[in-house]
């Protein structure tokens, strides 16, 4: 293995080292204990929405296997376990409280709390009950007032034990890719629901931390999915006329409500055509303005924009089915993504971990109020093999992993306020539209007998979590990330 990464030694006090899921991923149950059919159930279902026809009924039957999940945390030596509650097992259909949903989470969070594992704790991981969905979905205003009681019922169980609550993950790809593109469930191709979308979960956002503040929630925040915006030509308008747009569609309108209580003045020029200013209600931005303790940063490649014809490379958000779809880049379908000529991941997305640094850093440069920083995913699907031996090697995603956390190290040091690092992801699982066929994982699933093997990029992890832990303790020296190679 290369050594190419640079070394940084100073990983601050307290720095939290993690991993990720997402329950419509790595659950299954998908009819058991009451629940009833999310959003991503019923798009499953209809042929030609997910490759190979695969469906999240199984997945990786974490549902079932939960304890023995935690003691692969534990081995690995994590010091938080990042996990979405189900809202369609909790309120099956979007109607009553379901206890025996509510149960599976107690029993999560006391598993993980008795191995040493600070739960962290998302609300909103894509998966709506399929019953809201038929009355509209987000772009029924009511869907933000439902949301906030099902966090009421998470927090009524829950809120004595987990200290750290994410209202949404990624909504970007919930509103634009689910209602715009088609490519994400519930799978609809309507440009001005998916910018109704966009406003109604922030409001649900804004609703719900508010109400679990006065809860005595302790910790809450959001997780947005962010990139950088580079121009193929920085001194071609057209170009950065591009680059100006897809930053704007792809941080901006998600950004700037929640840190600035407004929409970019751009951004509302661009999208009055489709709506945007139709959903806006008085009040509505000072309560998605409501303040947060943390800002989670999901972020797997950057991107080079056009504004010209270029086929050399994509966005990324094409699907694994096949299926057409249409663009998420609403009022902006024009924009091309060049490719740099960069390696490239298994979702055939480019690998430049000097672009983690560089957002960290944008993030504190440009928005003055805001919250401690922690990436919440990071991470790389590549073709794994097993070796004869029963091991795992995964080189690739190794020296992803390695690198990027050497970004973060980076952007620490230049004044980047992050404070913790989660993987994606702990278990090979359920890929979207994607279905089965990449894997994300750090722990290897064989999806015939559900059987986990911790990946050579696990045990990597492991030990860098190990060696920060010892020099956190002045036993060791501080680890740099290829110390541990």
């Amino acid at each position: 293995m290369t050594n190419n990464t640079p070394q940084w030694n100073n990983w601050p006090a307290g720095f939290i080292w993690g991993s990720a899921t997402a329950a419509a991923q790595v659950e299954g149950a998908a009819r058991e204990d009451g629940k009833q059919d999310s959003v991503w159930d019923a798009f499953a279902a209809v042929p030609g929405n997910v490759l190979n026809g695969d469906t999240p009924a199984t997945a990786v039957d974490h549902y079932h296997r939960m304890p023995q999940d935690v003691a692969l945390m534990k081995e690995l030596g994590l010091d938080s376990y990042r996990f979405s509650t189900s809202w369609a097992r909790v309120r099956p259909g979007g109607g009553a409280l379901n206890p025996k949903g509510l149960d599976f989470y107690s029993r999560l969070v006391d598993e993980l709390l008795e191995a040493g594992i600070l739960p962290w704790l998302t609300l909103y991981h894509w998966d709506l009950p399929q019953g809201l969905e038929e009355k509209g979905g987000w772009t029924n205003r009511d869907t933000a007032c439902r949301f906030v009681e099902y966090a009421q019922d998470v927090y009524s169980v829950l809120g004595d034990r987990v200290k750290n609550w994410t209202t949404f993950n990624e909504p970007f790809c919930s509103s634009l890719l689910g209602y715009g593109s088609g490519v994400h469930a519930p799978g609809r191709q309507e440009p001005r629901s998916a910018i109704a979308a966009v406003h109604h979960q922030h409001l649900a956002h804004g609703m719900a931390v508010t109400e679990l503040r006065s809860l005595g929630a302790e910790q809450l925040g959001i997780t947005l999915n962010l990139s950088n915006s580079i121009p193929k030509d920085p001194t071609d308008p057209v170009d950065q006329e591009a680059a100006r747009l897809f930053d704007s569609l792809q941080n901006r309108i998600f950004l700037d409500p929640i840190l600035r209580g407004a929409y970019p003045e751009d951004s509302l020029r661009d999208l009055e055509p489709f709506g945007l200013h139709d959903v806006i209600l008085p009040g509505d931005m000072e309560l998605i303005a409501a303040p947060i303790d943390f800002l989670g940063v999901n972020h797997y490649h950057d991107d080079m924009i056009s504004g010209h014809p270029n086929s050399t490379g994509a966005d990324g958000h094409g699907g694994g089915s096949g299926k057409a779809t249409a663009s998420c880049w609403i009022g902006a379908e024009h924009i091309t993504f060049p490719s740099r000529g960069l390696p490239r991941t298994a979702m055939d997305w480019e690998v430049n971990p000097d672009g983690l640094r560089r957002l960290l850093v944008r993030l504190g440069e440009e928005y003055p109020t805001l919250p401690p920083l922690y990436v919440t995913e990071n991470g790389a699907a590549y073709d794994d093999d097993v070796s004869a031996d029963g091991s795992v090697p995964d080189p690739e995603r190794t020296r992803y992993i390695l690198d990027h956390i050497a970004a973060v190290g980076r952007a620490i040091e230049s004044g980047a306020d992050v404070r913790g690092y989660f993987v994606w992801s702990l278990l090979d699982n359920f890929e979207w539209s994607w279905g089965y066929s990449k894997r994300f994982g750090i722990v290897r699933v064989d999806y015939d007998t559900q059987a986990r093997t911790i990946k050579d990029s696990g045990l990597t992890y492991g030990r860098l979590i190990a060696a920060s832990r010892a020099a956190g303790s002045g036993t060791h020296p501080a680890p740099s990330v290829d110390a541990v190679v």
